[in-house]
């Protein structure tokens, strides 16, 4: 059976950005994606784009899901925008608390994700497909284990369909979080997240960021790459295919693949996986 692919985008900021993204989602047709997901800003600073970049993969014949963030957000504005989304036909969106514009310092009418899936349930009934998001190496902002697992139960009790993991790089961190989800009682299926490795230094600096591990052996030989950009392509790909290789026998519900609006190194991961139908 296929492992099932899903793809995330961020929205373009400019029209070269929009076009480009456009072909990038034909490029990605090779890879059968059962939906794209679109990120949203801090606070909804991207929500028309959001829409819009929805709106144009939805007219090319895909699934698309917004993200929504709901922190500094009010149950009306939310409703609103579900409203919207509804009247397009959207039925998925990835429920986000989301962070803080900076400069505000009020969280809003929401203050946890889990709020946020109760309230779609809630309010727009059991035909939305609501993901949400998971967090293997634990979240960054959150100091004890125990209390993040028991954040992400209470998001699935709210009412949420599936999740979508942080991108990792440590195989053993997934696994090990969905048993212990499952021990508490988590049925739904937990995708993990998979983020090519490209421009190495920008995902170390989001790795750092957001608390993730990369293995001190693939951080120093990518470190002795310096700039031998073939290199850290081709190591990196490696690299992450030994990784989703792991997943995929170990039975994972699907693959996310954080793109960063890039095709290349996605198709080149399912190609060597054999969830593609490029030659």
């Amino acid at each position: 059976m296929t492992t099932p692919v899903s793809i995330e985008f961020f929205p373009p900021n400019t029209p070269v950005g929009t076009d480009k993204l456009k072909t990038v989602v034909q490029e990605l047709r090779a890879v059968n994606p059962q939906y794209f997901s679109v990120t949203y800003g801090a606070g909804g600073s991207t929500r028309e784009k959001t829409l819009s970049t929805v709106a144009d993969i939805a007219s090319q014949g895909f699934e698309a899901a917004p993200h929504l963030s709901c922190v500094g957000s009010t149950r009306e504005n939310i409703a609103e925008i579900l409203a919207t989304y509804r009247a397009q036909h959207i039925r998925r969106v990835v429920a986000l608390r989301g962070d803080l514009p900076s400069g505000t310092a009020t969280a809003g009418e929401f203050r946890y994700a889990a709020e946020l899936v109760r309230f779609i349930r809630e309010t727009q009934g059991e035909d939305w497909d609501i993901e949400v998001a998971a967090y293997p190496e634990y979240h960054p902002q959150q100091r004890y284990a125990a209390r993040d697992l028991q954040f992400f139960a209470d998001k699935v009790r709210a009412g949420a369909s599936g999740a979508i993991t942080q991108f990792f790089y440590n195989p053993d961190a997934y696994f090990h979080f969905v048993d212990a989800t499952r021990a508490l009682g988590v049925e739904v299926p937990i995708v993990p997240g998979i983020m090519p490795i490209n421009n190495y230094a920008r995902i170390a600096q989001f790795a750092q960021r957001d608390g993730i591990e990369i293995p001190r052996w693939v951080a120093l030989k990518m470190e002795g790459y310096m700039d031998d950009a073939a290199s850290v392509r081709a190591f990196g790909l490696d690299v992450v295919t030994r990784l989703c290789e792991r997943l995929i026998a170990g039975g994972v519900p699907g693959l996310h693949f954080y793109t960063l609006n890039q095709s290349a190194l996605t198709l080149e991961l399912c190609k060597r996986l054999g969830l593609s139908t490029q030659a």
